[in-house]
């Protein structure tokens, strides 16, 4: 059984919810606070194991590939002017055992086709993918909680959470039996109405796939919204593999929509070391 090294992020999307902020600037690079979205993601699989960061890019993305390279003009400057800690900031961005790897999605067709746009970089091993907007605050990353689940099983794991029936049309969501440890997935839709919904259990932003995968997305017809969908392609994975739905310990921020990204602000405002104390303050302010 391969370990857990490589993980994929789907990172060309166009950001529209967002606009004008994301006309130029990628969705994955609205910051929380001091730290763009794509840097707690990296951290998250850092923190699980993964060594090989595998981005599936777009136009106007090229400043989620800046950030991840040397700056040297800015360190140098930092240095000569004293500011270690701020320098420490900037070269501790990447740990030196990670590696990047930039592929150019040249249509946004969904996210199975961005996936899909992975297989030079993943070849045949298990892989993680990782949506940047879904910022999960965890005790114990939530992609290292699946990882110790993969390590357990060697099956396929996809981070789910219980969201309210009416929110079945945003998700993909998923039906389970439960097993002595675990939840097996015994079907998966993409998007469906609350009255169609098989349960409210939703996949959110995580997800560990065996290589099997890209098989089962080369000659998938697009699906939902005309696109190819990666639920698509798991619905067609349950035919040859068990494949776990894996409820992490944490809490999710759907940093794709406005109030959840707000939210997320607030949330990592009030622990931030910088901020907690006289951001506390100000929010009583504004609550008064």
């Amino acid at each position: 059984m391969k370990p857990i090294k490589k993980a994929v992020f789907p990172v060309a999307g166009m950001g529209t919810r967002f606009l004008p902020a994301t006309k130029a600037n990628p969705k994955e690079m609205l910051p929380i606070v001091d730290k763009p979205l794509i840097q707690y993601a990296i951290e998250e699989a850092v923190a699980a194991g993964c060594t090989e960061m595998v981005f599936i890019t777009g136009r106007n993305k090229r400043s989620i590939e800046d950030h991840f390279d040397k700056a040297y003009e800015l360190e140098n400057e930092l240095a000569l002017r004293q500011k270690e800690k701020l320098l420490a900031h900037v070269q501790d961005i990447l740990p030196p055992d990670v590696t990047c790897i930039f592929i150019r999605q040249a249509e946004a067709l969904g996210l199975g086709h961005a996936v899909l746009c992975a297989r030079p970089a993943v070849n045949d091993e298990p892989f993680a993918v990782i949506l940047a907007d879904d910022l999960i605050d965890a005790p114990q990353g939530a992609l290292k909680q699946m990882v110790d689940v993969y390590n357990q099983t060697g099956n396929s794991v996809l981070g789910v959470e219980t969201v309210d029936p009416s929110q079945t049309g945003s998700y993909g969501i998923v039906e389970v039996e439960k097993l002595k440890n675990y939840q097996r997935v015994i079907s998966i839709v993409e998007k469906p109405k609350p009255e169609e919904a098989p349960s409210n259990l939703a996949v959110v932003g995580r997800y560990i796939l065996t290589p099997r995968i890209f098989n089962l997305l080369t000659d998938l017809p697009r699906g939902a919204g005309g696109e190819i969908q990666l639920t698509d392609a798991i619905a067609r994975l349950l035919d040859h593999e068990f494949v776990l739905a894996h409820a992490f310990e944490g809490k999710r921020y759907d940093c794709g929509s406005k109030l959840g990204y707000l939210e997320a602000t607030l949330a990592y405002g009030l622990k931030h070391p910088e901020t907690a104390k006289e951001f506390k303050e100000l929010v009583k302010k504004y609550v008064k």
